[in-house]
Parts: C-alpha cells; structure tokens; sequence
C-alpha cells in the first residue's frame, strides 16, 4: 500500500489524526485491544512494515506487573501478527532510553550495549519504575521472540521527546520539558541532567532504520543534554515574558578559583 498508513488506535478521540491533510484517502484506523492479541492481524496484513510506538502509562507505581503485563503482551501480539503477514520486511520498536540509563555498573557513559538494571532504579526511589520496568523488559523479550522467529526488528531508544505536537492534550514530556514555564516544581529534579530530542528528528530516525538493510539491534537517538542551569539560562534569554526560576547560588566556578587563588596569595601560600 504506497503511501497509505495504517494507524492502531487506542484512543477514544482521534479527530487530530483524521483531521490531517489526505487522511481520508490516505489513512486507516483500526481498533485493537491490548489483551486480545489477535486483533492486531487485520491491520498488519498487507503492510511492509510497522512502528511500534505505543506504551501503557502507568498512574500509580503499584501498577508495575500489569503495565509490564500489558505492554509485553501488546508488543508479542503485533509481532506474531508480523510474522503472520507475508509482506512485511521490518519492525521498528520505540523502546526507551530509559531501559539502558539506570545502571549502578561502574561505566562513565550509556550506549546501546547497555541495560537497565530495574532493581537499581527502585532503590533510587524515583517515581517511574513501572515505566522503567516495562520498557526494558518490552524491549529484551521483542528482541529474542524476533531473533527467535528471524522477524527483522530493530529498537530505537529516545530520551526526553519535545517539540510541536498534533493530539489534543498535553504530552507528558512536553509538560516536563517545559516544567520551569508550568511551574511544576515536582518535575524540577527530573531536569538536573537530562537529554533531549526534537520528536521531528524522532521520527526521520524512524525512517531511517525502516529503510537502512544494514540496520541491526538498538540504537539510542538524543541531540542534546541540557542541565537544569542551563535550561533555566536559556528560558530567560529566549522567553523573558516568562518568570523563569533561577538557580540559588549566586557565585559560579570562575568566582570559587577565582577568590580561592587571590586568598592563597595574600596569605602568602602561593
């Protein structure tokens, strides 16, 4: 089917994406549910290939199990449909960068030869363990039922997703993104350190490891790592009509060398 999209829905509203430009001759929507996986062959049949893109998002950490449950049950179920289509050349997998940063492993950096250690997270205490979870473990049993079964499958791993968005609501990394102009304090510790990706750039990287044949395995896709200093400076520059929390401190390292060295010399240690 050239250029004709087939889009699994879980949601109950729709119109953002059957409202888009051609959508009426150029877009499929089928429903399915998760816990029937057989409902996903009447939209994989024909296809060449598939982007795995959803998720259950969990409310309540308790729903670990059933958020891991669902999503590896929603995941296994589109690629037995896969294999059950004679048509298709690849699956490309959205896992998480979350499913390879959380490690106590002595390592420096993260690249795509590295897991999530879900036990590490938990004691961490940070919210987001069921979500840590289902994604390492959705990611490592698509990965061995697609060597497994000779399905082509490749996972890409993106980090915090931002930019211009098409649903109705407001996407929870937007909403964490841009936490320093909502005045979400809670989300605050979430921006210490974090690495960022345009959700264009997303998904040309999609594309890009559907078309490639010499693809193969994980890949993590971020452009930027920004600290929660630098987003605070950069949010004020850009947007100053916004009140944009600063840092604490007043003094940064130039100021700590700076008057740490002058005192060492007029007490004549230097």
């Amino acid at each position: 089917m050239d250029d004709i999209f087939c889009i699994i829905s879980f949601l109950l509203d729709i119109s953002f994406l059957t409202s888009l430009p051609r959508a009426s001759s150029h877009l499929h929507i089928f429903n399915v549910d998760l816990n029937q996986p057989d409902s996903f062959n009447a939209a994989i049949e024909g296809c060449i290939g598939v982007f795995h893109v959803a998720h259950p998002m969990p409310d309540k950490e308790l729903e670990e199990d059933s958020v891991t449950k669902k999503s590896v049950q929603g995941a296994l179920g589109i690629l037995k449909a896969c294999l059950n289509s004679k048509t298709m050349k690849r699956v490309v997998y959205t896992s998480s960068a979350a499913a390879a940063v959380y490690s106590d492993n002595g390592r420096d950096s993260v690249d795509e030869s590295t897991w999530s250690d879900i036990e590490y997270h938990r004691s961490l205490k940070l919210f987001g363990t069921s979500y840590v979870a289902a994604k390492t473990k959705t990611e490592q049993i698509a990965l061995k039922f697609a060597e497994e079964n000779e399905l082509e499958l490749v996972t890409l791993l993106p980090p915090l997703v931002v930019g211009g968005f098409l649903c109705k609501t407001l996407p929870a990394s937007v909403y964490l993104s841009l936490s320093m102009i909502l005045g979400n304090q809670d989300h605050y510790k979430h921006l210490m350190r974090q690495n960022m990706v345009h959700v264009d750039d997303l998904v040309s990287a999609h594309i890009f490891l559907f078309e490639n044949p010499n693809a193969k395995g994980r890949y993590i896709c971020s452009s930027n790592q920004i600290t929660i200093d630098e987003m605070s400076q950069f949010l004020s520059a850009k947007y100053p009509g916004f009140r944009i929390p600063t840092t604490e401190f007043k003094h940064g390292v130039d100021d700590m060398c700076d008057e740490a060295i002058q005192c060492c010399k007029e007490k004549g240690f230097l």
